[in-house]
């Protein structure tokens, strides 16, 4: 019975012990010097870690970094991600959040790392790794551990200003990833390419992955995601087969017709989530990997990954979107109207909700808002059942799988309508000439503004809109811009583009 993500480490490097577990750009490490080194990192975290206490890791996303997460966890402590790209304030916010006794950096970013997070003892790892192996304090760890212990805290924004920390326990992760890695068919045979930032949940399916099957994990270069040409070169260097991406790093990579220069033809699995896909960039996608897998996936953070998702048919029409599809096994998704009954006919528009072992623990030190967010079953009032609400918008369609149609917040009322801005940004994302676009809904104005990045006029753009779309559907404010600007996970961050580009 497998309770600790170490059992999949150990599993690996029992069967894989020579095999290459992970590589960046400068170092590569086979499963038992992965385990190793681990095992190294973890005794000397033992004297500084309680069980079931934090350690924040303040470096850029590497093997290195990799070897701190479950260095972390063979001490018996949960890590969190302290993202390099953050502001030092942002940093700090989560620090205080956290209040991770010890912080584990690099070499490089030691310096900013004790001037940052003064309140914590600073250690590289390199110093960590050079301890000997405490068999006993790993051991000793190991006995107290159960797998409903945090295994990781990610921070996202907060409504408030300040981040919230989601945390996720080993069990909800060995659950997930034990069926995520059935349904796709990944084994020790596939090479997955790590796009996804340390500190987004994308990067828990690369990692726990490839640890639980014995794959090998290529992590790309960050700034390569800025270099298309060095992107797909070194797609083809490694011979990925698996890419689990962002919907705007594979939006990336088409947008600048990347396949047309070199096509990684050894990319047998495209999974991608986050956003919607725009089927002109998906389209491209399949014109030059046509045999490849295409799934989407859905579901936040607080829920493990994913919940939900949709293998894409070659025959099939998605002109009208692609839908976020069926649930994972023992996870049940279902959508709850406002008088919190269950929604169940067709067409009709509810809030997603999940319930099952996928939850997250909740959020760290928010008592509030996880009374809010994770609520009791309200279709159940015999035992405690928790459910978690995403206050996303969706509806069965005929085939009878979901449909993301929003956020319970992106849902406006506007001349007496009320509206999808996702809708609006699917319409528009389809028209000839637009390459990546995004809707916003000015409450102080009542206005609707669109903004994109492509070669038609806006005149033109807003002319093709009205033939095919409601008048009240259209943007009253159009702007041509020149570029998108993406959060650090790779999501269209419309309040910094806004604030930029004027609107």
């Amino acid at each position: 019975m497998i309770i600790n993500v170490l059992d999949m480490l150990e599993s690996s490097r029992e069967r894989f012990s020579d095999k290459i577990a992970v590589k960046d750009d400068r170092i590569s490490l086979t499963y038992a010097g992965l385990e190793d080194k681990a095992k190294r990192i973890g005794s000397s975290l033992a004297g500084y870690v309680e069980s079931g206490c934090p350690v924040g890791v303040y470096m850029e996303k590497s093997a290195d970094a990799l070897c701190a997460f479950l260095g972390t966890v063979y001490s018996g402590g949960f890590y969190s991600m302290l993202n390099t790209e953050l502001p030092d304030s942002r940093l700090q916010q989560i620090q205080s959040v956290l209040k991770a006794k010890i912080i584990v950096t690099s070499e490089e970013l030691k310096d900013k790392a004790e001037k940052l997070f003064a309140d914590a003892v600073i250690k590289t790892v390199s110093q960590l790794a050079e301890s000997d192996i405490d068999q006993k304090a790993l051991d000793t760890a190991r006995t107290h551990a159960v797998d409903t212990d945090p295994l990781y805290v990610n921070f996202t924004s907060g409504s408030t200003g300040v981040p919230k920390g989601i945390a996720v326990c080993h069990r909800s992760v060995i659950d997930f990833i034990g069926c995520f890695t059935q349904l796709f068919d990944i084994t020790d045979s596939d090479i997955i390419a790590n796009q996804a930032p340390f500190d987004f949940d994308v990067s828990v399916k690369d990692i726990y992955s490839a640890l639980y099957v014995g794959a090998t994990l290529v992590i790309v270069p960050r700034e390569y995601f800025s270099a298309p040409v060095k992107l797909i070169d070194y797609l083809c260097e490694n011979d990925i087969t698996t890419m689990i991406w962002a919907v705007s790093a594979l939006c990336l990579i088409s947008t600048f017709h990347g396949l047309d220069y070199k096509t990684p033809e050894s990319v047998k699995k495209i999974l991608f989530s986050g956003e919607v896909m725009p089927l002109k960039h998906l389209k491209e996608w399949q014109k030059h990997l046509p045999d490849a897998m295409y799934v989407n996936l859905y579901g936040p953070t607080e829920i493990t990954c994913n919940c939900t998702y949709h293998i894409l048919q070659k025959d099939r029409d998605y002109s009208e979107g692609i839908p976020i599809g069926i649930p994972f096994p023992n996870e049940d998704v279902f959508l709850l109207g406002d008088d919190n009954k269950k929604v169940t006919e067709q067409g009709k528009t509810g809030m997603i909700v999940v319930r099952g072992t996928a939850l997250a623990l909740g959020y760290y030190s928010l008592p509030e808002k996880n009374a809010e967010c994770f609520v009791q079953n309200p279709l159940n009032p015999y035992y405690p059942e928790l459910i978690y609400k995403t206050g996303d918008l969706g509806f069965y369609d005929g085939s009878g799988e979901l449909r993301f149609c929003g956020r319970a917040d992106f849902q406006v009322k506007y001349m007496g309508h009320r509206i999808e801005l996702e809708e609006i940004e699917r319409a528009m994302s389809a028209i000839d000439g637009v390459e990546r676009c995004f809707c916003v809904f000015d409450e102080k104005k009542q206005r609707l503004k669109g903004f994109y990045v492509g070669t038609i006029e806006k005149n033109d753009l807003s002319t093709v809109m009205k033939e095919t779309m409601p008048v009240f559907m259209v943007p009253g404010f159009i702007r041509k811009i020149d570029e998108i600007l993406l959060t650090k996970n790779g999501k269209i961050d419309r309040k910094k583009t806004m604030e930029l580009m004027g609107g």
